[in-house]
C-alpha cells in the first residue's frame, strides 16, 4: 500500500499565509475568517486505503463495456493531421485512477498515463487541495512581476529536491540560494509547456554567442559557430532527440533541414549528432567541435529516449559526457520532462549523479491538472534579461500547487515507487528472456519501459493487440531510423497487481 499524507492548505503552504487570505475574505465580505480559515484547515486523505483497493477491483473489468456508449457526431474543427490520428472511441467520458471510462463505454488501463503526464492517475484525492483553494479565494492568474507566494514555495522546493535537501532545512536551503558556486542549480524559470521551457535554455546557450539586445556585453565566445550537440539516432542521423516544437528544438531532431543546412553554411549554428552511449565517439567529436572558428554551445539530452525506442543512456556514458563538457566549457542539458517524478527523489539526473547546467521538468510534477513547466539553472547560465524567457502564464498559482501536492506525496512514497517501478523493469526483461523469437529486448529504465521488436509490422500488430486489450501503449512509426518499439510507462501509482496485470496481459497476448 502506498501512504498516503493527510494534510492541509495550512500544512502545506503554512497557517500564516492562509490566515492572510482570511482576513482579506473578511474584510471584502466575501467569507468570515473562521469560514475561511474551516476549509484551509480541512485536512484531505491524498490516496485512501479504499481508493487504493477500488483500483485493484477494475482491473478485471479492463476492456469491459461498463456503461452505455456515448454516441455523438460531434468531430471538433481539428487540423487534418489531428483528425487522422484521433480515436473518439478511446476518448475520455471521465476516469478514475489508473483508468479512463471511453466514449465507447469501455474500461482502459492508461498504460501510458495519458501519454506520459497523469503519474497520479485520475482524481487524485490529493489534487482536492487545489478545490480548497478556489473555495478561499487563491487567484490563479498573477504576473512574472508579482509571482505569487505559493509559486514562489514551489520554487524552493524544487530547488531542495534537485539538491537533495530536506524541505525543513532553512540553512542548507539558504546556503544553496546563496552559494557562490555558479554550476549550483538554483534558479527557476516557470513556463507553460516542456518545448518553452527547452527553448530557454537553447537561448541561454546561444546568449554565450549572440547578444539578446544591443546592450549586452560582448558575449563570451563572440564571432564562433556555436555547435549543439544532440543525441544521434542508430543510422548516423538526428532523429532520436526531442526537445519540444519550437523551430531551433525541431531542427535538432530533422524537421525543417533547409533552415538546418543554411544555418550551418552561414554560421549562424551547427546541429552534430553523438552516437547513442559512445563515449568514444563523443570524446572525438568534442575535439572536432572545439577547433578553429567552432566551439561546442552545449550538449541537450534525455535520460530514457521515450521518443526513440525508449532506449537508457548509461550511467557510465554520461558520467564520461559530463566530465568532457565540463572540460571543454560546454553547458548540459538534462530534458526530463519524460522522466521527471517517475523516480525516488522526482529527478533522474540525481539518481546518475549527474549536474547539468540545465534541467527541463513538467509533465509529471503538475499531474495533468495544468500545462506547467520549469527550466531549472545556475548562476553561470543565468544569462538572459526578463523577456529573454517569458511567458504571461507561467506563474499560476494553483498550477504552482499542484506541483508541491505532487512533490509531497512523492516524497513520502519514493521508495515505494522505486520498488515498483523495479518490479515492472524485471517483469518486461523476463517476459523478452522468455520470448526471445518474438522480442529483441526490453529496453528503458522502471516504469519508463519499451519492448523491442524484430520489424516495424510485428511492434504495429503487438500494439494493436494491446490497443483490443484496452491498455494503452504506443508504437514509433513516424521515424524511419528509429528501432521497431513498444512504449508504456504507466501510473506510478499502478500497484503490485496492476503491474502484474499488464506484464500477464502482455505475456499471454505474446504467447498468441
Amino acid at each position: 500500500m502506498f501512504i498516503s499524507p493527510k494534510l492541509s492548505l495550512s500544512d502545506i503552504l503554512g497557517s500564516g499565509y492562509t490566515q492572510a487570505i482570511a482576513r482579506a475574505n473578511d474584510f471584502l465580505g466575501v467569507m468570515s475568517y473562521d469560514e475561511t480559515m474551516a476549509i484551509a484547515d480541512e485536512k484531505i486523505d491524498f490516496y485512501p486505503e479504499a481508493k487504493q483497493k477500488k483500483n485493484d477491483e477494475l482491473l478485471s473489468k479492463v476492456g469491459t463495456v461498463i456503461i452505455e456508449p456515448f454516441e455523438n457526431c460531434q468531430k471538433g474543427a481539428a487540423t487534418d493531421a489531428f483528425k487522422n490520428a484521433t480515436n473518439t472511441a478511446m476518448a475520455p467520458v471521465t476516469g478514475f485512477g489508473n483508468f479512463r471510462i471511453g466514449e465507447d463505454g469501455k474500461l482502459y488501463l492508461i498504460g501510458k498515463s495519458e501519454h506520459y503526464h497523469t503519474p497520479l492517475g485520475h482524481r487524485f484525492d490529493g489534487y482536492k487541495l487545489i478545490d480548497n483553494a478556489r473555495k478561499i479565494g487563491v487567484l490563479n492568474a498573477t504576473h512574472n512581476n508579482t509571482r505569487g507566494y505559493i509559486t514562489r514555495l514551489m520554487e524552493t522546493r524544487i530547488i531542495q529536491m534537485a539538491n537533495g535537501i530536506e524541505w525543513d532545512d532553512c540553512e542548507a536551503t539558504k546556503a544553496i540560494k546563496n552559494t557562490d558556486d555558479k554550476k549550483v542549480l538554483n534558479r527557476v524559470i516557470n513556463l507553460e509547456t516542456g518545448s518553452l521551457a527547452c527553448e530557454a535554455g537553447l537561448k541561454m546557450m546561444l546568449a554565450r554567442f549572440y547578444k539578446l539586445d544591443p546592450t549586452f556585453p560582448e558575449p563570451k565566445y563572440a564571432g564562433k559557430t556555436p555547435v549543439f550537440f544532440i543525441m544521434g539516432d542508430l543510422k548516423g542521423g538526428i532523429e532520436a532527440n526531442y526537445h519540444g516544437t519550437t523551430v531551433v528544438a525541431q531542427t535538432l531532431r530533422g524537421l525543417w533541414p533547409e533552415i538546418r543546412e543554411k544555418a550551418a553554411h552561414e554560421e549562424l549554428y551547427k546541429v552534430v549528432p553523438v552516437s547513442i552511449n559512445d563515449i568514444a565517439d563523443f570524446e572525438a567529436k568534442m575535439k572536432e567541435y572545439n577547433s578553429g572558428n567552432y566551439k561546442t554551445c552545449g550538449f541537450c539530452h534525455e535520460i530514457i529516449l521515450m521518443n526513440y525506442g525508449g532506449i537508457r543512456l548509461t550511467k557510465e556514458f554520461l558520467q564520461a559526457a559530463y566530465a568532457l563538457c565540463k572540460e571543454y566549457d560546454t553547458p548540459t542539458m538534462c530534458d526530463e520532462i519524460q522522466s521527471c517524478m517517475w523516480y525516488e527523489g522526482a529527478f533522474l539526473f540525481r539518481l546518475y549523479g549527474l549536474t547539468p547546467d540545465f534541467s527541463i521538468v513538467g509533465k509529471g510534477f503538475p499531474g495533468g491538472e495544468y500545462p506547467a513547466s520549469k527550466i531549472i539553472t545556475n548562476a553561470d547560465m543565468d544569462t538572459l534579461n526578463q523577456f529573454g524567457a517569458l511567458v504571461t502564464n507561467g506563474q499560476e498559482e494553483l498550477a504552482s500547487l499542484a506541483y508541491l501536492i505532487t512533490m509531497t506525496f512523492m516524497k513520502a512514497n519514493g521508495k515505494i515507487v522505486s520498488e515498483l517501478g523495479q518490479r515492472f523493469d524485471k517483469g518486461l526483461k523476463a517476459i523478452a528472456e522468455k520470448h526471445s523469437g518474438k522480442i529483441v529486448c526490453a529496453e528503458g529504465l522502471e516504469f519508463l519501459a519499451a519492448l523491442h521488436f524484430h520489424t516495424v509490422d510485428e511492434a504495429a500488430a503487438f500494439a494493436g493487440k494491446m490497443k483490443a486489450a484496452c491498455i494503452d501503449s504506443s508504437v514509433m512509426l513516424y521515424k524511419a531510423n528509429c528501432v521497431p518499439a513498444l512504449l508504456m510507462k504507466p501510473p506510478f501509482i499502478a500497484s503490485e497487481a496492476t503491474i502484474d496485470f499488464i506484464l500477464n496481459t502482455i505475456d499471454t497476448l505474446i504467447g498468441e
